[in-house]
């Protein structure tokens, strides 16, 4: 029995880091359609350096970045599609997906909120902010991420869950932010436009396990990239 159940766990976490991989790719591929080089294409530089963090091997990397800038055939469209709508106890939540099918993932998204409540556009996202968002790691313990906020023109900074900031900038600025940290000695290691719930919705453990499993269920989703739930 011991031996089975490393098994499956050894087969979880394979499965999970495909999902991981397959999330970069979409990413790298859809980045790279603005041009394959990074050295000019912001965007496409930071998915490639997310890419080398978990460990993606250099031929799937190209490969991605060779799909999305069309050098390959049978190259692959991606389009971003955003879904809005409520999960459980009424707690606002926009979806981002990534695909290649526009017809399948709103279909999988209809299926995916059977237990929350899909809305028009416009539905939450009065309530949110369209930001860019920088995510580092700094340089030493004794470094004060409102200073480098304020050195690297970010408009707000906020603890992550690693051990890291998080700076808001305007979305225009995300890769102005991204080359001041890198010169401040800050170890960026994601940046994108994001969209930040101006009010988050406060839950009981018992309501708030509701609303993970719900989000949880949707981020198995193969299109699904990020999403943005307005929970406290």
């Amino acid at each position: 029995m011991g031996a089975q159940w490393k098994q499956k766990g050894r087969e979880a976490a394979a499965n999970a880091k495909g999902k991981v991989f397959d999330k970069l790719s979409r990413e790298i591929s859809a980045a790279a359609k603005s041009g394959a080089d990074p050295t000019t294409n912001g965007r496409l530089r930071i998915a490639i350096e997310a890419a080398k963090k978990a460990s993606m091997t250099k031929e799937t990397l190209e490969r991605a970045i060779k799909k999305g800038a069309g050098l390959l055939e049978g190259a692959v469209q991606y389009d971003t599609i955003f879904y809005e709508g409520f999960a459980p106890h009424q707690v606002p939540v926009i979806v981002e997906c990534l695909t290649d099918n526009k017809n399948r993932s709103s279909s999988n998204i209809r299926v995916l909120f059977r237990k929350g409540q899909l809305g028009s556009t416009g539905t939450v996202s009065w309530d949110y902010a369209r930001v860019g968002q920088v995510e580092a790691m700094p340089p030493n313990s004794t470094v004060d991420p409102e200073e480098a906020a304020i050195e690297a023109g970010a408009q707000e900074v906020e603890s992550d869950e690693e051990g890291g900031s998080r700076f808001y900038t305007e979305p225009t600025d995300v890769d102005i932010v991204v080359k001041a940290l890198t010169e401040l000695k800050w170890n960026v290691t994601g940046a994108k436009l994001a969209w930040k719930p101006k009010n988050l919705v406060q839950l009981d453990d018992a309501k708030k396990a509701e609303v993970v499993a719900f989000l949880e269920a949707i981020d198995e989703d193969d299109d699904v990239q990020d999403m943005y739930p307005a929970l406290a």
